[in-house]
């Protein structure tokens, strides 16, 4: 009777194991999936090194918005306002240049403003204890009507020709700003994987009594999670300016969707259904692939917008029905 009942319950771990594989591995086969549909329908166009790497470039600016979302998302919390902030922050360094501002000074306001809206954001959900959604939803109008003050409603241009070199130039045929995001994302997931805070900001996301209990203070290291998201948010903007030639209004506004789903996706991968760089890569890659395949294979621009409607909900769903299945 005895091996009877053992023989059981390992069947039904294996099922149980088996299961969360499936659910673990669903989006990197999506993406493979994609890949390999997109290859087959533009007739090899897809495949080619060269829109590999303009895949690459193209989603180096949503990696970035991305990481810094993730960050706040694996304290269990949510950052509208991180499109908003890549805006601005590329407006600010924009204007400054504009103005005869230094490189340096430029570029360093840019990050400056992001890491004030952070700390704003951080203030009013850490401190005041206001739900995240609804602060950052404040933030991000306040922000955007900032945008349109200092770009008076239109692009901005007209700097030094140095400034575009950052987000322009090339090593060894790689674009920079896909260098740019390879190292935040590593830097990043060292942070999150190997660090006392990153490990706090986990123990938050999971339960925020029990890391308060444990000895974490909780608040601070909340505050800092959207302060170290308001920096990136606006370093991208800062990079997304460079790279275009000149800095609008809503330069960087739809990144925040994008990202969302981005994480949403990448939640998958682990078992704990937490928010982590690797899955965010993948949830990155997903949506610059499908974006991209589609304008190969000419599928109207209304249409895409459709798709990647569909995607953020699916992303949405998978990650709920994951954690029920786990």
């Amino acid at each position: 009777m005895v091996t009877e009942t053992l023989t059981v319950q390992a069947v039904g771990t294996d099922r149980k194991s088996f299961t969360q594989l499936i659910w673990q591995s669903s989006t990197i086969v999506a993406l493979v999936v994609l890949i390999v549909v997109f290859a087959i329908a533009s007739g090899g166009r897809f495949a080619s090194a060269s829109n590999l790497t303009n895949i690459l470039n193209a989603v180096a600016i949503l990696t970035i918005v991305a990481v810094a979302q993730t960050i706040v998302m694996v304290v269990g919390d949510f950052d509208l306002s991180v499109g908003m902030t890549a805006t601005l922050g590329g407006a600010m360094a924009g204007a400054l240049l504009v103005g005869g501002a230094n490189l340096a000074v430029a570029i360093l306001a840019g990050i400056g403003v992001g890491i004030v809206v952070g700390a704003v954001n951080g203030a009013l959900v850490a401190f005041l204890n206001i739900s995240a959604f609804v602060a950052t939803l404040a933030t991000m109008t306040a922000v955007g009507g900032l945008n349109l003050l200092i770009t008076d409603g239109t692009n901005i241009y007209g700097w030094a020709e140095e400034f575009n070199i950052v987000g322009q130039m090339r090593i060894n045929g790689i674009p920079a700003p896909v260098i740019y995001a390879v190292v935040i994302s590593i830097i990043v997931w060292l942070v999150l994987r190997f660090t006392t805070l990153g490990r706090r900001w986990y123990a938050i996301g999971g339960n925020a009594e029990v890391a308060r209990l444990s000895g974490v203070s909780v608040r601070p290291t909340r505050f800092f999670a959207f302060v170290a998201a308001g920096g990136l948010s606006a370093l991208a903007g800062v990079v997304l300016v460079s790279r275009l030639g000149s800095a609008g209004p809503h330069a960087a506004d739809d990144r925040m969707m994008f990202a969302v789903a981005a994480v949403f996706l990448g939640m998958t991968l682990l078992r704990s259904g937490q928010a982590n760089i690797g899955g965010t890569l993948i949830g990155v890659a997903i949506i610059g692939v499908v974006q991209n395949g589609l304008n190969l294979v000419g599928i109207n621009t209304y249409i895409q917008q459709v798709l990647i409607g569909a995607i953020i909900i699916g992303a949405v769903l998978l990650s709920g029905l994951k954690n029920k299945n786990t």
